[in-house]
């Protein structure tokens, strides 16, 4: 792998270059962006308030998949883990199979998706009824070829998923659409080849603990072995040196510009799973702000970001298309500056408020807040043509 590539596949790129993007912002030298750096302040404001009301200790958890198994107050993984007979590390190898499907079938569902909750009766949207029907698919042993051991995401299953098993888990009808099925589908039997004969996605667990020094794991090292490992699965990107970059985009002023946000999102959703193993989790602030809708649209909605075509606005939008490249990046980028100015709001620390908690507490939940506050959808400002692989 060249050292491009290589530069590509890393938070330190997404992080440069989605700077560099700002830069360019700030000097009005952008064709797609205003930026109003004035109006931070008040972004903040909102994370702030938010982050208050739904953690008043300040006991803020990680931003990951986790979160999105707690409804109704009760916690479907916490039920499921209580009557496990299994050591550590296969606990934790199960949290892999668990995190990485979830994740991967976590991508924007559209506005009439709705998932009826068997165990609650709720009628669940978005990223919270993704999970809980991913997570019922796992629990049922969908993505497991072993019907002794059904609580695994193997290859042998994983290569076998078609767009009717997903449309009978996730309840999809003509009623009940869920945006970018077949996307899903395709996305998971990918990921069954890339595991290999007899792989399985617990694997990449041993893979990390075998990096731990002291018991220690640097952040970056979990996104390195997401991207190296599951990087073939992702269709129709851009290919350089004959890899494929994944959730990287041309943006005429900033040349190629990387994301890598389902892959960063899993990487903070896989911490919890390693520290509960026993392994501690260092630099996490080395990855970065995740650049989909909710962060976005808190930009936007809040003034920060000001487009400048109507277009942007009104049009369903390519993921490719240059704007949507310079909204994600200029999302990473500010994501950072909010971020200093939330811990000064609420006088923390980086240190013991890491971006992982800024996101939770959050700027995810801000987004979804001034959404319902200025459109009745809730929807984002920003409509992007999802095919359930990137949002």
């Amino acid at each position: 792998m060249s050292a491009d590539v290589s530069w590509l596949l890393s938070a330190d790129a997404v992080r440069e270059r989605a700077h560099a993007l700002l830069d360019l912002g700030e000097r009005g030298e952008l064709a797609h962006f205003a930026v109003r750096p004035e109006r931070l302040g008040a972004a903040a404001d909102l994370v702030a308030e938010v982050t208050r009301a739904a953690y008043p200790d300040l006991d803020v958890p990680y931003h990951s998949r986790w979160r999105h198994f707690v409804v109704g107050g009760e916690d479907r993984w916490a039920g499921l883990a209580a009557g496990l007979n299994e050591d550590a590390d296969e606990v934790a190898r199960i949290r892999f199979d668990l995190t990485v499907t979830s994740v991967l079938l976590d991508a924007g569902a559209g506005d009439r998706w709705r998932y009826r909750d068997a165990a609650g009766g709720a009628e669940l949207a978005r990223s919270e009824g993704l999970a809980i029907a991913s997570f019922d698919m796992f629990r049922a042993g969908a993505f497991s070829a072993d019907p002794r051991n059904p609580l695994r995401a193997d290859a042998a299953a994983l290569a076998g998923v078609g767009e009717a098993d997903l449309a009978r888990g996730f309840q999809v009808s003509g009623d009940n659409p869920l945006v970018g099925l077949e996307g899903r589908a395709a996305l998971l039997r990918r990921l069954g080849e890339a595991l290999g004969p007899g792989g399985r996605v617990g694997d990449l667990y041993d893979d990390l603990k075998r990096q731990a020094v002291g018991g220690a794991l640097p952040a970056p090292a979990i996104l390195a072995i997401v991207l190296r490992r599951l990087g073939p699965i992702w269709p129709g990107r851009i290919v350089l040196d004959g890899v494929n970059l994944g959730d990287v985009w041309r943006h005429p002023a900033g040349g190629l510009v990387p994301f890598h946000k389902l892959s960063q999102w899993l990487s903070y959703s896989l911490v919890e799973p390693l520290e509960g193993a026993g392994i501690r989790v260092t630099d996490l602030d080395r990855l970065t702000g995740l650049p989909e809708y909710r962060n976005g649209g808190l930009l936007v909605d809040t003034g920060v970001l000001v487009p400048r075509e109507p277009r942007i606005l009104t049009d369903a939008l390519e993921v490719d298309d240059p704007a949507v490249v310079e909204w994600r990046a200029l999302t990473v980028a500010l994501l950072d500056r909010v971020a200093d100015a939330v811990r000064g709001r609420l006088g923390v620390a980086a240190a013991g408020f890491p971006l992982a908690k800024v996101l939770q507490g959050g700027t995810w939940t801000a987004g979804r807040v001034i959404a319902r506050r200025l459109r009745p959808d809730g929807g984002p400002p920003i409509r992007i043509r999802s095919d359930g692989t990137v949002f």
